[in-house]
């Protein structure tokens, strides 16, 4: 989600601009129309719910403080999920998945609150105006205070059950995500990269800040703040660098709104909702209740009523406009802006996916996606840059397992907004997938759920992760109220969803804010962060798209914690379901006889049942069988080849 408490105001205003990638019609399900996720019955604990290809095996709810606040991003330690809320982080223990227990509610409150583990630490981003360096609620009423912290906060999770606050480090533009980043060459440090999304802070608060135009050296402007974390002492932690990853940019096309937000417009002005237009973009957007309400609630409770009237709405209305042009004033957007050329000035990074064992990030910045050398961590170096008339907002990046592509997510209307109603093209608020040749990205295809979601049920592509299914590039995502995704994007050009699951909107009769914020697989687990509810887990189950043998290799990958945003490389130990998921694949593509895929079936059984020699016997020959097998995917081969090459290492 972007843009602070604004996320739903600012969506076009945070939209910059985009010169267009190639077009090419995204690939979706032959009629969205007629799937059956479409008008499911509404609840906030009793919505109808569809699975496909998945089994939801728990639904953990909010604890109390907890529930009805944000749900935001996930971490994962051991058996823990640390989940964020903007009252503070949530730990779950999820080493029965079947049944989370929870470990502790810690309050914190700020937003975003999106969190990150390493080893026994534990980071947190915030960026609101009310977060404290104590952590305390009631939030800090001076405009500048030294007692507010708007970066990242630092935690020893020793005691996992006892959070223990260690360091505070304050950044320009607060943090709305940030990234841990793990440097191959240096074991003493970790290094976070911040992506701060509010305006810059007032040198009176934080003296470093400098709201001068970005050429300058000393600007805060289009700048990643880096933070060092020493591993020996994280309180010693400190900005170390600013680097600027836009410089040279140009200035991006917006595609505005689409059919279905006009006629959204139209008719909730006919009804009498609240309205502004935001200069800087010459847009008018539908206020969200969070800035409507507070203001008429306070007018009722003034004239000592407990019912507003017509006239209560009425006296609201010009103070909620000088509300939100205040807000909008702050950043930057209260005016009207000249044509740019440029990228904007206010342009930063929404979220960067770092992956350290190819010193590569993605960097999804609002008006662009950027492929980043990090073999300097306090350094990053831009390789390439891509913009697109279709995408909104860059707000996420993934990379394959061997780096050899990128999907990036456009988060159209800033997660606050239904985006996937029957007018809404498919190509906007979707996924762009690039392959990575020679360090450029080159643009393959966009990939949208295949369904339609109702005007009461935001929704937009946000965050997700790989699923290790080996030879594959499989991937989990949240779509907010659009539920869940599992889609293969192995064919750049041909992604296709192969599970999901969804429920229906909070409330019937409006918009109101849930579904799924982040969903990462985890040793096994599918696991998401709903926003109004609290989370689900799920597992894959077999079908015509993911075999029993895929998931069980898969379910062989164990990772010790995991960062989303810090894609680890995925190894595949030796197994047998390895050497079965492989063959599946190969009968699936069609590419080896059936009495072929049989016969290579029966000896890997035969070689499972014994033991030593027996073992090492059998699967000599199976090698040389499958080496003579070749086939129309000679690749695959050679990764089964390699699996039973490896099985038979054990065995000697």
């Amino acid at each position: 989600m972007h843009a602070l408490p604004t996320r739903a105001l600012l969506a076009v205003a945070a939209a910059t601009a985009f010169a267009a990638c190639a077009p090419r019609k995204p690939v979706t399900a032959p009629s969205p129309a007629r799937d059956p996720r479409n008008n499911l019955k509404a609840g906030l604990f009793d919505a109808a719910e569809y699975t496909s290809n998945l089994k939801v095996v728990a639904k953990a709810v909010s604890p109390k403080g907890f529930l009805g606040e944000t749900n935001s991003d996930l971490a994962f330690t051991g058996n823990y999920v640390i989940q964020g809320n903007y009252n503070g982080p949530v730990v779950w223990d999820i080493s029965n998945p079947s049944a989370p227990k929870l470990v502790v509610a810690y309050e914190c409150p700020a937003s975003q609150n999106d969190v990150s583990v390493y080893k026994n630490l534990m980071f947190m981003s915030a960026e609101a105006m009310n977060g404290r360096i104590d952590c305390k609620p009631g939030g800090v009423k001076d405009v500048i205070s030294k007692d507010r912290l708007r970066g990242v906060r630092i935690f020893d999770i020793t005691n996992i059950r006892e959070p223990k606050l260690v360091a505070n480090v304050q950044t320009c533009r607060g943090s709305h995500t940030h990234t841990v980043l793990e440097d191959p060459k240096d074991k003493n440090n970790v290094y976070i990269y911040v992506s701060g999304s509010s305006g810059i802070r007032p040198a009176g608060e934080l003296a470093e800040c400098v709201a001068a135009p970005s050429g300058e050296a000393n600007s805060s402007r289009l700048r990643i703040e880096i933070i060092k974390v020493p591993l020996a002492n994280p309180a010693a932690a400190a900005v170390v660098g600013r680097a600027n990853i836009f410089a040279g940019l140009g200035a991006a096309k917006s595609h505005g709104a689409s059919a279905a937000d006009k006629a959204d417009m139209d008719a909730a002005k006919a009804k009498g909702a609240f309205t502004i237009m935001i200069p800087a973009m010459n847009e008018e957007v539908i206020l969200p209740n969070q800035f409507i309400k507070p203001v008429i609630d306070s007018i009722v409770k003034a004239r000592g009523a407990t019912v507003a009237t017509a006239a209560d709405t009425a006296a609201a209305r010009p103070i909620v406009n000088t509300n939100v042009m205040r807000i909008l004033s702050a950043q930057g957007m209260d005016k009207p802006q000249p044509v740019a050329t440029a990228v904007s000035e206010g342009s930063q990074c929404h979220d960067i996916t770092v992956y350290p064992a190819l010193g590569l990030a993605g960097g999804a910045c609002e008006g662009h996606g950027i492929l980043l050398d990090i073999s300097n961590p306090v350094s990053p170096v831009r390789l390439d840059a891509v913009a697109d008339s279709n995408f909104a907002y860059w707000h996420s990046a993934t990379f394959n397992n061997d780096g050899t592509k990128m999907l990036f997510s456009d988060e159209w209307g800033g997660g606050g907004s239904p985006k996937c109603r029957p007018l809404d093209k498919p190509e906007w608020g979707a996924n762009a997938i690039f392959n990575i040749v020679n360090k450029k990205l080159v643009f393959q295809s966009y990939y949208k759920i295949p369904t339609y979601q109702t005007k009461n049920e935001n929704c937009v592509a946000h965050n997700g992760s790989l699923i290790p299914i080996p030879g594959r590039d499989v991937m989990v995502q949240s779509w907010y109220q659009g539920g869940i995704s599992v889609f293969d994007w192995t064919d750049a050009a041909h992604p296709k969803e192969i599970a999901s699951f969804d429920r229906g909107p909070v409330d019937s009769t409006r918009m109101e804010m849930g579904g799924s914020w982040s969903v990462y697989w985890y040793n096994g687990n599918i696991v998401s962060s709903e926003i109004a509810r609290g989370m689900d887990v799920a597992q894959l189950v077999p079908s015509e798209f993911i075999s029993q043998n895929e998931i069980d290799a898969a379910n062989t990958v164990k990772w010790d914690y995991l960062n989303a945003q810090g894609q680890p490389k995925i190894s595949w130990p030796p197994s047998f379901a390895l050497a079965k998921a492989f063959t599946d694949q190969l009968e699936r593509k069609g590419c080896v006889a059936p009495a072929k895929i049989g016969d290579i079936r029966a000896q890997i059984a035969n070689a499972e049942k014994v033991n030593g020699a027996a073992r090492n016997s059998a699967l000599a020959k199976l090698v040389t069988d499958v080496e003579g097998s070749r086939s129309c995917d000679p690749a695959k081969v050679d990764m089964l080849k390699k699996a039973l090459q490896d099985l038979q290492a054990l065995a000697m």
